[in-house]
């Protein structure tokens, strides 16, 4: 018996319901020589603002204890230049390429979207909602539903792609901003970012990361990860990609029996390069084991 592994994010149809998160596989050329392509469903480029970015000041990494936070301040080379040198390599692997877009103003986000609308190899756009909207203050989009709103249909006017939406989880109530976004005109959502933390350095009594504050991922995050996962699963009827500590399968059937239509590998591929076809493979080893023909068969199976 083969194991029928297809889902649909959108109008985007993945092989396999593994995808490699945003800012954790850099534009997908990187892992070339080090990962089986064949058995990942989409690559979620690093953030992709208007004009170049050159990110926050060192140190922009550090670990903690099951994970890692990061301040890297959306370091890239613009939307042209990644059309013109990065996307070339989706079109020559055959890979759904979905970029993420991280404008700092609706205007922004608006502008990034049209250009990347009129790329062929662009699959579909996930909406950075926890970039800070400079115009209102700095508050994050994804932090208030009505700049969430705002940004989300905006950006849904400027493209007929399949507009993903990850949120942010740094907010009192998941579920509420989830259907904002899917009101909004969202496809699908992605969910979750990092977590806002910090560490200090205490010799010299000040922040370790450049930024002050960073990004919490890896495993520290994924029982809270997986249970807005489930929450927001409960309250939509788009599809969801769920991330946040995923490093092994059991991790990943984990969110998928939680309602996840697919899953993102993020932080795992910084110390295991291989991790998102391990991942697939597993997957893939569970359904044969269980009986499984068909991954939906397992998509919101929960029992509670």
């Amino acid at each position: 018996m083969s194991q029928r592994t297809e889902v649909a994010i959108g109008s985007i149809r993945l092989s396999h319901p593994v995808m490699l998160a945003s800012g954790t596989f850099g534009y997908g050329e990187e892992y070339l020589d080090l990962l089986d392509y064949s058995k990942i469903g989409a690559i979620v480029t690093k953030g992709i603002t208007l004009e170049p970015r050159e990110g926050n000041p060192p140190p922009r990494i550090v670990e903690t204890a099951a994970g890692m936070l990061n301040s890297v301040g959306l370091q890239n080379p613009g939307v042209e230049a990644f059309i013109r040198e990065k996307l070339p390599f989706f079109h020559e692997k055959g890979i759904p390429c979905i970029v993420n877009v991280a404008g700092s103003s609706v205007e922004e986000n608006v502008q990034i979207t049209k250009i990347l609308d009129a790329e062929e190899d662009v699959a579909g756009i996930e909406l950075n909602v926890s970039c800070p909207n400079v115009e209102k203050g700095g508050m994050a989009f994804g932090r208030s539903a009505s700049l969430l709103r705002e940004v989300v249909a905006e950006v849904r006017k400027a493209t007929g792609k399949t507009l993903i939406t990850k949120l942010t989880p740094n907010v009192t109530d998941i579920a509420e901003m989830a259907k904002v976004a899917v009101e909004a005109g969202s496809d699908a959502l992605s969910l979750i970012n990092t977590l806002v933390g910090m560490a200090i350095d205490i010799e010299g009594k000040k922040p370790v990361l450049g930024g002050t504050t960073g990004g919490l991922s890896g495993p520290a995050i994924k029982p809270v990860a997986l249970r807005m996962v489930w929450e927001v699963c409960r309250n939509v009827e788009v599809p969801v990609v769920g991330m946040g500590g995923i490093t092994t399968a059991a991790d990943a059937i984990e969110f998928i029996i939680a309602g996840a239509t697919a899953i993102a590998v993020g932080t795992a591929t910084f110390y295991h390069p291989e991790a998102a076809a391990t991942v697939s493979d597993g997957i893939v080893q569970y359904m044969s084991s269980h009986g499984v023909e068909d991954i939906h068969e397992l998509i919101g199976s929960l029992r509670c």
